[in-house]
């Protein structure tokens, strides 16, 4: 402002003239213990009292230096001085005024009270009454004279010309006459006499007594024009702080801010333009304190709320822009600490943080108060406070993920030498965890005064920027290796920490936090991780097939291969399922139900080697044609040509084979439960009922060891002994029975023996039977035969009771119930046959109106009581 630098002594004039026209005493310090008992008409006894002495300090929260320095022995000494001194010699000291000059200022004061004696202060032009009764005697030399002439001068043209209360017009006679003089005053030192006195205050009073409507005032306007008004205000808040200490406010400021606002009738102020003036001085000390002094910071955020209340009240536009202005350069300075709080603040100095918001979004708040009403719009319904915040702490914790990215990528640089095996991402992980957990314990603490789900926002905005980073790194990996699980196992850790930070903030909030858990889009690491591993799996089990197949076509089933006389490929099979299986369960990851039931019964076909071909007799209605040779039926099984993969000893090594690949899988299934159980998992449901087992391949397993016993024993009977079989008495067919018992007993193993053993028997039953009643005009029976059957049957029951080494008595008896309840079928004579065939056809198919009986089917299933079996 033009000028300001030669106004420094006027607001003590201002001041003391303001009070002296309250009362006639002198302004005297009273102690805040003496104010209630002391009853006077002085302006300082009028106006404070024992509520108004502290009122400022405890709205504002105001410090003095002797309270911030905590000392009680200071304290004491500070009220002693507060006892022995005056608000005027306060004044005095805090705007480094000599003892002279304010007695020169008190002595002019007098004289011109006795001079406007009942004129109002406000009606005064306190420069022009100062110019006139001032006396050369009361200065010690003539320069001191003239510059209290020339400062004079300056404010009635700084008040009257420069930044008049009201416009003035450039025609305006008043205004171009006192100009002329204030220049003609100033290069003349004596130009001071009657005359000039009188027409000066003729035009200075027709200036001041202006008024906006026109018309004349009672009031003089001199100093309430802006911005000389707020300038010579500041100056006078200037006092309240300390000159030796210029951050700490003096003891006496609730005494000396009441006094202070005496001037405000002059200055054209009210307690709205007030609170900005001393907001703006707050706050500048506390810039030019380098933000060390947290005081200032809170009694200016204190403020600034009261400025918040009444935004409706600066009707002046002139007033609104400075106030705009004020709170701008005040928003900028928040927000370039808040947008990165991170690099400015930390649990340490949270207090100034807190300041720092209250001061940004009251500030922010006000701005978009009087931009709607500019506009002239009505103001939507938005919480600028909660935006604020929102855009602070997003703008806040992606810089910090920023720079931690940018950390740990410089760290693994660096680090290559020393082949760090730790992901980027994994580190970043638990980086972003650490800054979660900080922002939840620190920052969301000041934040959650302003919006409730400080935390919730603070935990989705890193969660988003990981996904960035998570999705890049999921499209550039095809295939499960150690760095892709380690990342997506670290990712699903975090997002399960950062959700549940989100989920407890937002508790008590009116959607319970959906809105901030929509926002965080799921990683999907668990999905990804078992998309990933089931490609493995498939994979493994491909090449395990593959190369299983290729093993199985080589094989020769050669007994004689090893000991066990089992096939060398299905150890291998064995083996390599093995390793596979270690291998899943080596693999770092949470180990999944569905993952392991895709391993175990993802390999049916896997290992398991291709099954004989079954060479059961089919007899059919063949037995049923007298005419045909035997010789035709002995072509109908032929011999084993030489190389025969599937003779009686390579189909007894397919049994141990087999034998070993089930027990291989008992092993391989225990091996699963054991690694289970140390991977954390009990109580699992598995899906389909499958279990930790190895269900489906133990059940193909035990169906193909079934299906080879039964192979194994058919071929036998019906094919190796067909030679013997159809043309020859018993033993013969013992003899050669036996000799391949003897290869099946001492070549299968001992736990599948006796079930391959029992499937001889079976077939060598069905055999007899076979022959008994399939066995064609070669083979038929008369009466006398049945006691040689009976025998017969007796010596064949004796091969496989082999006295009492071989199969079981109880096994035998089950296992030959048909034959026995065939055999006696042989003692009937004929018509007793045809009775009880004819009895049993109309009991199946009712009475026919032919001449015969029908012809009963084959079912192959021999009973006394089947129509079939008695027909033949």
């Amino acid at each position: 402002m033009p000028g300001a630098g030669e106004v420094h002594r006027n607001p003590l004039e201002l001041f003391v003239g303001a009070c002296r026209s309250s009362g006639s005493k002198p302004l005297t310090y009273i102690p805040q213990s003496q104010k209630r008992e002391e009853k006077g008409s002085s302006a300082l006894q009028r106006s404070l009292t024992a509520e108004a002495a502290g009122k400022v300090k405890a709205v504002l929260g105001l410090k003095s230096r002797s309270k911030k320095k905590g000392s009680e022995r200071e304290n004491a000494e500070g009220s002693e001085r507060k006892m022995r001194r005056s608000v005027g010699e306060v004044m005095r000291n805090q705007m480094r005024v000599s003892e002279q000059v304010d007695s020169r200022i008190r002595k002019v004061l007098l004289r011109i009270a006795a001079d406007q004696l009942g004129r109002r202060f406000e009606a005064l032009v306190l420069p022009l009454e100062l110019l006139q009764h001032f006396r050369p005697s009361d200065f010690t030399s003539q320069v001191e004279c003239e510059a209290w002439q020339k400062r004079n001068l300056k404010i009635l043209e700084l008040g009257l010309l420069l930044h008049p209360h009201a416009p003035l017009s450039k025609s305006d006679p008043s205004a171009h006459r006192l100009k002329q003089m204030i220049s003609g005053f100033l290069d003349k030192p004596t130009w001071k006499t009657n005359d000039s006195m009188e027409v000066l205050r003729t035009v200075v009073m027709s200036l001041a007594g202006r008024s906006f409507g026109g018309s004349p005032s009672s009031e003089c306007h001199w100093a309430d024009g802006y911005p000389l008004n707020l300038r010579l205000y500041q100056m006078l808040l200037e006092v309240c702080f300390d000159i030796n200490d210029e951050t700490s406010i003096i003891e006496e400021v609730d005494e000396v801010l009441e006094l202070i606002k005496k001037t405000w009738v002059v200055l054209g102020l009210n307690q709205w333009l007030h609170n900005i003036c001393f907001l703006w001085i707050l706050f500048h000390r506390y810039i030019e304190s380098g933000e060390t002094e947290n005081d200032l910071s809170i009694t200016a955020s204190n403020l600034i709320t009261e400025v918040e209340r009444e935004p409706e009240s600066a009707t002046n536009l002139e007033y609104s822009e400075i106030l705009i202005d004020i709170l701008s350069v005040i928003l900028g300075w928040a927000e370039k600490r808040l947008l990165t709080y991170h690099e400015t603040f930390h649990s340490g100095n949270l207090e100034f943080m807190q300041s720092a918001a209250s001061l940004g979004i009251s500030a922010a708040k006000i701005l978009a108060q009087y931009s709607s009403l500019e506009n002239r719009k009505k103001r939507k319904e938005v919480d600028v406070a909660r935006g604020r915040v929102e855009a602070y702490i997003r703008s806040s914790v992606r810089s910090a993920f920023a720079q931690r990215m940018e950390k740990i990528s410089l760290i693994k640089r660096s680090s290559n030498k020393q082949q760090s095996n730790i992901p980027v991402l994994s580190v970043l992980a638990q980086e972003v965890s650490e800054l979660a957990i900080n922002e939840k314990e620190t920052y969301s603490v000041v934040f959650k005064r302003w919006h409730p789900l400080a935390a919730g926002i603070a935990v989705a905005t890193p969660h988003r920027c990981y996904s960035n980073e998570l999705e890049q790194f999921v499209s550039s990996i095809s295939e499960l290796t150690p760095d892709a699980v380690q990342v997506l196992i670290a990712a699903d850790k975090l997002e399960k920490h950062l959700v549940n930070i989100a989920v407890e903030d937002s508790a008590d909030s009116d959607d319970g936090g959906k809105a901030i858990i929509k926002e965080m889009q799921p990683y999907e690491a668990e999905i990804m991780i078992t998309s990933l591993v089931k490609s493995w799996i498939k994979t493994r089990l491909d090449v395990l097939k593959e190369w299983v197949d290729r093993n199985l076509q080589q094989e020769t089933w050669n007994a004689q291969a090893n000991k066990e006389h089992i096939a060398p490929s299905a150890i291998e099979v064995l083996r390599t399922v093995e390793e596979t299986m270690e291998a899943f369960f080596l693999l770092p990851i949470p180990i999944q139900p569905d993952l392991v039931a895709d391993l175990v019964t993802g390999t049916r076909d896997s290992y398991l080697p291709s099954m004989p071909a079954l060479t059961r007799c089919s007899t059919g209605s063949k037995f049923f044609k007298k005419k045909e040779k035997f010789q035709s039926r002995k072509s109908q099984f032929g011999r084993p040509t030489v190389g025969d993969t599937f003779g009686i000893p390579q189909l007894c090594v397919r049994i141990n084979t087999m034998q070993r690949v089930r027990a291989g899988v008992d092993y391989l299934e225990k091996k699963i439960i054991t690694y289970t159980k140390n991977s954390g998992l009990t109580n699992l449901n598995y899906p389909n009922g499958t279990g930790m087992k190895m269900e489906l391949t133990s059940s193909a397993c035990l169906e193909g060891l079934q299906q080879l016993c039964e192979a194994t024993a058919l071929k036998v009977i019906f094919h190796e002994l067909s030679h013997v079989l159809w043309d020859s008495m018993i033993e013969p067919v013992l003899q050669e029975l036996e000799k391949y018992l003897e290869i099946i007993a001492t070549t299968v193993h001992d736990r599948v023996r006796t079930r391959v053993i029992t499937e001889v028997m079976k077939a060598s039953f069905d055999g007899f039977l076979l022959v008994l009643l399939a066995g064609g005009p070669s083979r038929a029976f008369s009466l006398q035969d049945h006691a040689m059957t009976l025998e017969d049957f007796k010596l064949l029951r004796d091969l496989f009771w082999s006295n009492g080494d071989g199969l079981p008595t109880d096994l035998m008896d089950k296992l030959s119930v048909t034959v026995k309840r065939v055999l006696p079928l042989l003692q009937l004579n004929t018509e007793s046959l045809i009775q009880q065939f004819r009895q049993l056809t109309l009991e199946y198919h009712g009475p026919s109106g032919k001449s015969g009986l029908p012809l009963p089917p084959t079912s192959g299933q021999w009973d006394p009581t089947e129509p079939n079996t008695l027909l033949r």
